[in-house]
């Protein structure tokens, strides 16, 4: 069983080092090839992926600015292996995943595949708190991973495989999507009638943002990316997705009610907020962390929330608009 890695990367010398460091601890054990795409980089990783080659089988490809999906198909092109691996490069990968996926696809034959996503304890209080955010049950449903979840599993790009054949035949990521253009490539893998699943097991510790307001930024971009595939798949949008733009609308609303008729009003909020502290505390062992979840939970669910809101107005106005949100700044 050969793998290919595809890791496209843009400005990030530093962290494709660190994955890179992971993924050599198992070349030995797996027959694994690494294709590292530079997206038009201003600061290159040349020189930090030099001591590779001696203990990857790696290459090194260097395409002008088109995005992450034009450089996870370029680097496609390239793979040989008989299932391609895409990871981002702020991810590091844990000493079992090839042992665990290896095993899992020897006993449950998947054609596409992901796992979920965890904070290492080397990360920053903020990364911790936005992992959390990110992969509890209480702020996403537990859709991007979780045992428990409100939706299907979805495969996305920071730790997804899928079949070289079956990537193929959906012809790779569609170029023309800002964000969401991994949910597009697992949603048309399900309308493909291809076996999608998730490997509980195959985790990788998932760096994120690291400042609040790219964080945001991110968000807002998936909130815009819901509608866009909810109107290239229709019947994929859900009531969990819906969630993020009620509590925008209710947290105003429960303020205001507080203030203008009677106290109480704010309580739902109030248990809401505190439930997310108890998980996150309980989750992190940290009460810094825990309260920076907190922040990080609202961050994620207002931005998402406004997002949704902002692409159904341009979608009622122009539906056949593409939606792009942040677009100068997208990888910042």
């Amino acid at each position: 069983m050969k793998f290919s890695i595809i890791i496209p990367v843009y400005n990030r010398p530093d962290e494709i080092a660190e994955l890179l460091g992971s993924i050599a601890k198992h070349t030995s054990s797996y027959n694994i090839e690494v294709i590292v795409v530079e997206d038009g980089s201003v600061r290159n990783c040349k020189k930090e992926i030099q001591s590779f080659y001696e203990k990857i089988n790696l290459k090194y490809i260097f395409q002008e600015n088109k995005g992450p999906s034009a450089a996870r198909n370029e680097g496609a092109k390239y793979a040989t292996g008989e299932y391609l691996i895409f990871f981002d490069s702020d991810c590091i990968i844990p000493d079992e995943y090839f042992k665990n996926i290896t095993q899992y696809l020897e006993q449950n034959p998947l054609d596409l595949f992901g796992g979920p996503d965890m904070a290492d304890e080397s990360f920053s209080p903020i990364q911790k708190a936005i992992s959390y955010s990110m992969t509890s049950i209480l702020t996403t449903g537990g859709i991007r991973g979780g045992n428990k979840k409100l939706d299907k599993f979805y495969p996305r790009s920071f730790n997804l495989g899928v079949r070289r054949d079956k990537f193929q035949i959906l012809k790779g990521f569609s170029e023309d999507m800002r964000f969401g253009e991994d949910m597009d490539f697992s949603m048309r893998g399900f309308e493909a009638g291809f076996n999608v699943g998730l490997i509980p097991n195959a985790a990788v510790y998932h760096k994120r943002r690291t400042k609040f307001s790219s964080f945001y930024k991110q968000v807002f971009g998936s909130g815009t990316a819901r509608i866009d595939l909810s109107y290239r798949h229709r019947g994929t949008l859900k009531l969990v997705h819906l969630f993020p733009s009620l509590f925008v609308i209710g947290v105003p609303l429960s303020i205001l009610l507080a203030i203008f008729i009677h106290w109480t009003f704010i309580l739902p909020l109030a248990f809401v907020l505190i439930a997310i502290f108890i998980d996150a505390f309980l989750s992190m062992k940290s009460v810094k962390i825990a309260l920076l979840g907190v922040w990080a939970s609202l961050i994620q669910t207002c931005g998402y929330g406004l997002g949704f809101f902002f692409a159904a107005f341009k979608r009622q106005i122009n539906p056949t608009q593409k939606l792009e949100a942040f677009k100068d700044s997208f990888y910042e």
